[in-house]
C-alpha cells in the first residue's frame, strides 16, 4: 500500500522517501566541495522551509563552511506588500565571499530574484543558488539554480521543511498532493 499522510484537510502521497533524498543531497554536498575548495563559502539558508536542507546539506559538507541563516520580510503586519524587502538575519559580511543560497523549493523564482538583488548590495564575491526541488515548468525568474536536487513537475509538496499551512515540515519524507 501506498505510503500517506494527511494535513489538515488535505491528503497526500509518498513522492520521494528520505534515503533517496538523502543520497541527493550527499552528491550536492560533493559538487559543492569541489567547486568551492579553497574559497570562503558561506551558505546562506532561506527560512523556514530549507532548515532540514540547509543541515544535512552542511553535515556532508567536509572542510569549512559558514552557516547563514536568514527569513525574508515581505510584510506590513499581516499583509503581505507582495514584494520581498529584507533580508532579517542577515549578519555575517558577505563582502568578497562566495554565497551559496540554499532554498527548499524554487518554482517562479521570483522571489529569488529580490533575494539576489538584495545580497548583490553586500558585495559577495559570487552568488550561485542550490535547491532541493525546482519546479522548471513554473519559472519565471532571471536566477536559475545552479545546483538542484531534484527537477520536479508543478505540483504541491510537503515535507522535509516544505509546509503546509506550517504543518508538515517534520516529516522525513516529501509528499505530494492528492487531487480531490
Amino acid at each position: 500500500m501506498e505510503k500517506q499522510v494527511t494535513l489538515i484537510d488535505k491528503k497526500f502521497s509518498l513522492y520521494l522517501n528520505e534515503e533517496i533524498i538523502l543520497r541527493r543531497i550527499k552528491e550536492l554536498a560533493n559538487v559543492l566541495q569541489k567547486d568551492y575548495a579553497d574559497k570562503e563559502l558561506v551558505l546562506l539558508c532561506i527560512l523556514n522551509g530549507s532548515f532540514m536542507f540547509a543541515a544535512d546539506l552542511a553535515k556532508d559538507f567536509n572542510g569549512l563552511v559558514e552557516l547563514s541563516f536568514v527569513k525574508v520580510s515581505s510584510y506590513e503586519g499581516t499583509e503581505s506588500k507582495g514584494k520581498v524587502d529584507e533580508l532579517i538575519g542577515l549578519s555575517s559580511d558577505m563582502k568578497h565571499k562566495h554565497v551559496v543560497i540554499v532554498e527548499d523549493i524554487v518554482d517562479t523564482g521570483l522571489t529569488m530574484d529580490k533575494i539576489i538583488f538584495l545580497l548583490q548590495q553586500k558585495f559577495p564575491e559570487s552568488i550561485e543558488i542550490c535547491s532541493l526541488l525546482f519546479k522548471s515548468d513554473a519559472f519565471l525568474g532571471k536566477f536559475k539554480p545552479k545546483y538542484i536536487g531534484f527537477d520536479i513537475p508543478n505540483k504541491f509538496v510537503v515535507g522535509y521543511g516544505l509546509d503546509y499551512n506550517e504543518k508538515g515540515r517534520n516529516l522525513r519524507d516529501i509528499y505530494e498532493l492528492i487531487p480531490e
